[in-house]
């Protein structure tokens, strides 16, 4: 009986982990020079969303690849933050801005699918984001390219949190 219970949980572990989309975004490695030669470290860019509206990037060093995807994937996992999703693509049009890489982000209609870079593409994903165009200007660092990105995600309002913020009804206008 105790056998099936640590059983039980490994299972639980494993369903846990797959309900989010893990990407790895860069893997950097870094050396120092110290008396008996090089050493080297590792750090990993990740990011981690449901795939349902929630996105986040995590940043882990180690000294091996393994052991700094693991640190990534966690501290991505625990600052998991709300993104308003419009159907499959985003409410409007918005520019994210980190250091000195801007992303713009525009809405697309379904069918366009997601037109973006590997780092821009891999946040957008992880929201669950089907169709959306993107532009990168400045810096094409994936760090800050993917921190652009989540601000940028970050800086979206869909309609029903403006009508609470304003306290007033917005109308749909015929064009």
């Amino acid at each position: 009986m105790n056998r099936d219970h640590r059983g039980g949980g490994r299972q639980r572990r494993d369903e846990r982990s797959s309900e989010f989309k893990e990407t790895v975004v860069k893997i950097n490695r870094c050396s120092k020079v110290v008396k008996g030669g090089r050493r080297f470290s590792f750090s990993c860019l990740s990011v981690v969303g449901d795939e349902k509206g929630k996105v986040a990037i995590g940043y882990g060093k180690a000294n091996d690849v393994p052991s700094a995807i693991q640190k990534a994937m966690k501290v991505g996992r625990a600052e998991l933050a709300p993104v308003p999703v419009v159907g499959d693509s985003i409410p409007h049009e918005v520019i994210g801005v980190f250091g000195s890489s801007r992303v713009l982000l525009k809405p697309a209609r379904p069918g366009t699918g997601i037109i973006a870079g590997s780092s821009v593409r891999a946040v957008v994903e992880a929201v669950g984001i089907k169709n959306l165009l993107t532009k990168s200007f400045g810096s094409n660092n994936p760090i800050n390219l993917t921190k652009a990105t989540l601000a940028g995600l970050h800086k979206l309002r869909s309609k029903e949190m403006v009508e609470r913020l304003r306290g007033v009804q917005i109308e749909e206008i015929a064009s």
